[in-house]
């Protein structure tokens, strides 16, 4: 089950939090809807590739990457977006598009747009395309640590 190894972790640091299932939905648009959680406030993980790593970008549903502006934030010339290929292998008790927006779980750095930093709660897919979690912000950041910078734009 992909959703164990994350709330094995947030248990392990009694971290609260409430999982919702829904029925299997695979954008962050349609997962915000069947939980009638808010685009704004629902968050999705995009893959990128900064230099030849790939990292994760966290930003609310309604918005997109602008890939120069992570670019800036992570003090790099360029920064791509990833393939499947290149990460569905980082993420072996996943789903494909359904990763959890916990890089430090999978090693790799963790990039969130300020404007998620504006909720008291972030929600986020589970692992799978059936299930989110939701949490407070502050315990998210706390564990995470993620280099919290502006790179989203309106879609």
């Amino acid at each position: 089950m992909p959703v164990k190894k994350l709330k094995e972790f947030l248990d392990s640091h009694h971290i609260k939090y409430i999982t919702i299932d829904h029925s299997p939905v695979y954008t962050a648009r349609e997962v915000a809807a069947s939980t009638l959680v808010p685009r704004r406030e629902f968050a999705k993980a995009v893959m990128v590739k900064i230099n030849k790593d790939v990292a994760m970008a966290v930003l609310p549903a309604s918005r997109h990457v602008d890939l120069k502006r992570l670019a800036a934030a992570a003090g790099v010339d360029k920064v791509m977006l990833a393939t499947e290929e290149e990460f569905e292998e980082l993420f072996p008790d996943c789903e494909v598009g359904a990763m959890p927006p916990f890089g430090n779980l999978y090693g790799m750095d963790t990039y969130v747009d300020g404007m998620l930093k504006e909720d008291d709660d972030i929600t986020f897919n589970a692992g799978t395309h059936t299930q989110v979690v939701r949490l407070a912000y502050d315990d998210f950041e706390r564990l995470v640590q993620p280099k919290i910078a502006d790179f989203s734009v309106k879609e």
